[in-house]
């Protein structure tokens, strides 16, 4: 970490390849949306030579270049894999996107992953990090991994390392902010004439050198003596972070009691405990500038990855069981133990097929071999349970739109199969003969609603399949066939998600499709009790059909469904044309009597009737039986009952009034608030669900992002007569 040797760079055009988990480090990059993430990947890249100076591949591409949306909205969508070696190891850098919307691909690389890098923009404010960058710290340090925080853009005119490191130590830091502390501080060059002084390169603070990047290349060298000054305060208080994190209880002693603790000492102190998730360094980096062969900051940060994070051995081993549920135990990351490997990401090749990016945990996994192919699913979004065998592919690295053929990926590493045609994300591979399951990790709700309908005929036969394999590949898309409304209906993470949907419909699966209104599943009950009496006589020659029936209708406590009663007494419905009655009169509920919204929570009454002794059948009765219920509703108030939901919020103290204001505004009733930790609140909240189809759009909006909701279904309540009398209105007008 600035006091080693520089490394020794892969070469550019061959796939990095390990041999021991010891030798492999998997690194996720976190951090909001133009953070400056997949720059960061690029310049890690160039400086360990696995890309040229253009930071390009040999067929031209980029080495983050994946897919046709991400050049077109400007943004990363999906996760992305960058294998490069440096000195002597094979660190696999996990780019994920920075948008809340593809939180499921960051979700993905936390799990791939064995420490994180949170990348911060110095020209950027604290607001950045007070919403979901916090909210993945936090998911991070509950499970112990390891992280460091990398601040760029140090380039931007109103960049400010200093004031960006303390914003990371108060957001980051906790209760001990002295965990978060930088081990380099910028090297500025001479003032421009707008008095702005460029970043040339880095101040080691352990070292006391100068690493200067300004002639393209890392060159080290001896501070002036008026800087060592400057940087002393800022070593004195890193010694101490790392002392205070010392497994070695006397050195905090010795270290006060005046003992001169040597760099390497210190630097081994600092590996440990980042390795244990319990110091965290910030550093700094910048973009290499045109004809430079390394950006400023990527030797530092490669050395911290190989010398201060963690290898996949010490990673715990994952929870595994059998497809039945028992429990089974498995050394952690042993190449020669039994193959468990997980699916973190499945994507389309237009030329390929299927191609899945694939973590193994346990075991090796080799071409050409057939696997277990087991699968937790996911019902209710559209994922069926897996438990098969199939025979993965090839195995490859990718490097930008290459895939680098592999002989093999040990326990600790990540690779691409090939052909894996039943697996998806989050299925678990494991020997054919040995079948495991792990449990899979936690998916984020999709709570936005896009109704979409084929847009013609051609489209209409195409759509099933490019529906199934679209939620194949992401499994925080839920699909849903509503049975009420006969929409079919995409729920995605937000606005930006369901872009993206509907875009890989079109492009990747020749799917055109027209997004409509999402309609709530309501329904019809009575205010009050009604009669209705249904005739049915027809003469037509031969046997007529007659039918006649009387009945009463009363409503019932919500959730009570349909009551049918028979109080007929002398026969005058024959016993055998009593079901038909009620099948008449439960077709008819279901059709509606109103506005075409089933009917619920009544009880129907069979009274009396007349029969025919050969004019009279089932059919007959079936059909009086619906217009007795029909002409109930005539005399009768209607009420349009629509879905409620119960929903919590959670949410800043600093948006909590608004949110409930943003509630009452939606005919919402706020229930109960209760204080969560993290200067969080809690409001729970019952709403119409058709005041909330686009609320998860609006609270991240109303909360810069801070706020996160649940929801589910508690019951149909009626609606306000003036809403309801404009449905009615509207189904009218399409009848």
């Amino acid at each position: 970490m600035g006091d080693k040797a520089n490394g020794h760079p892969g070469a550019a055009g061959r796939a990095a390849t390990a041999d021991h988990p010891a030798s492999v480090r998997n690194v996720v990059l976190v951090g909001h949306s133009g953070s400056g993430k997949t720059t960061l990947v690029e310049a890690l890249a160039l400086t360990a030579g696995a890309v040229n100076r253009a930071g390009r591949v040999e067929d031209g591409t980029c080495v983050s270049d994946y897919d046709e949306i991400e050049h077109r909205q400007q943004r990363s969508v999906q996760l992305s894999l960058v294998p490069v070696e440096w000195g002597g190891f094979k660190i696999n850098l996990l780019d994920t996107p920075g948008y809340a919307d593809f939180v499921g691909e960051l979700r993905a690389g936390l799990r791939a992953a064995d420490a994180a890098l949170f990348v911060v923009s110095a020209a950027d404010g604290p607001e950045t990090m007070a919403g979901a960058t916090r909210m993945v710290w936090d998911e991070c340090a509950a499970v112990g991994m390891p992280r460091a925080i990398v601040i760029t853009h140090l380039e931007a005119a109103r960049a400010d390392f200093e004031e960006m490191t303390r914003v990371c130590a108060q957001y980051f830091g906790g209760d001990d902010p002295d965990a978060v502390l930088p081990l380099y501080l910028p090297l500025h060059g001479t003032k421009a004439a707008d008095g702005h002084a460029p970043v040339t390169g880095l101040i080691g603070l352990l070292s006391q050198r100068l690493y200067d990047y300004a002639s393209g290349e890392r060159k080290e060298s001896e501070p002036g003596a008026d800087q060592l000054p400057l940087i002393e305060e800022a070593r004195n208080r890193l010694i101490e972070g790392i002392i205070a994190e010392s497994e070695d209880e006397t050195l905090m002693d010795r270290y006060l009691g005046g003992e001169d603790v040597d760099v390497k000492t210190l630097v081994e102190d600092l590996e440990r405990a980042v390795a244990r998730g319990v110091f965290h360094p910030v550093l700094a980096a910048a973009p290499a500038a045109d004809g430079a062969r390394q950006g400023i900051g990527t030797v530092e940060l490669l050395e911290l990855i190989t010398g201060g994070f963690p290898t996949p051995v010490e990673r715990a081993a994952p929870s595994v069981t059998t497809p039945g549920g028992k429990a089974r135990e498995i050394r952690s990351c042993d190449p020669d133990g039994p193959l468990v490997a997980e699916v973190v990401k499945t994507a389309s090749d237009p030329y390929v097929g299927r191609v899945s990016l694939v973590r193994v945990f346990s075991g090796t996994l080799r071409p050409d071999e057939t696997v277990h192919v087991s699968g937790h699913g996911l019902a209710d979004r559209g994922h069926e349970d897996h438990d098969v065998d199939e025979r993965i592919g090839a195995l490859s690295a990718p490097f930008g739109k290459q895939q680098r053929t592999l002989t093999h990926c040990i326990a600790g590493d990540l690779a691409c199969v090939a052909k894996l045609n039943r697996a998806e994300t989050g299925d678990t591979l494991s020997a054919k003969d040995d079948p495991l399951l792990m449990a899979p990790w936690t998916m984020p709700d999709p709570l936005l609603p896009l109704a979409i309908q084929a847009h013609s005929k051609a489209d209409e036969d195409k759509l099933s399949q490019g529906l199934a394999r679209l939620v194949a590949e992401d499994p925080t898309m839920r699909l849903e066939q509503n049975q009420d409304t006969h929409q079919v209906v995409l729920w995605c993470l937000g606005e930006a998600h369901a872009d993206v949907a509907l875009e890989r419909l079109r492009s990747r699966y020749g799917v055109q499709v027209d997004v409509v209104a999402h309609k709530v599943s309501l329904r019809e009950t009575f205010a009050g009790r009604s009669a209705g009496r249904g005739r049915h006589v027809k003469q037509s020659g031969g046997h007529g059909q007659y039918a006649i029936c009387e009945i009463e209708v009363e409503p019932l406590p919500g959730g009570s469904g349909i009551e049918f009663v028979d109080k007929v007494v002398g026969g005058a419905v024959p016993r055998q044309f009593i079901p038909s009655v009620e099948k008449g009169v439960r077709a008819q509920a279901g059709r509606g009597v109103a506005a075409g919204y089933p009917l619920i929570d009544v009880r129907v009454t069979l009274l009396d009737g007349k029969a025919h002794s050969v004019d009279s059948s089932d059919a007959a009765f079936q059909t009086a039986g619906a217009l007795a219920l029909r002409e109930a509703a005539s005399d009768a108030r209607i009420h349009l009952l629509e879905p409620v939901a119960e929903i919590q919020v959670l949410v800043g103290d600093d948006y909590v009034g608004a949110v409930m204001s943003d509630l009452s505004g939606r005919r919402g009733r706020v229930v109960g608030t209760e204080q969560a930790p993290g200067g969080r609140t809690l409001v729970r909240a019952e709403v119409p669900e058709i005041e909330i189809g686009r609320y998860a759009v609006d609270l991240r909006s109303l909360s810069h992002g801070t706020a996160r909701f649940s929801r589910r279904y508690a019951r149909h309540e009626p609606m306000p007569p003036q809403l309801s009398e404009k449905i009615r209105e509207q189904a009218q007008d399409t009848a």
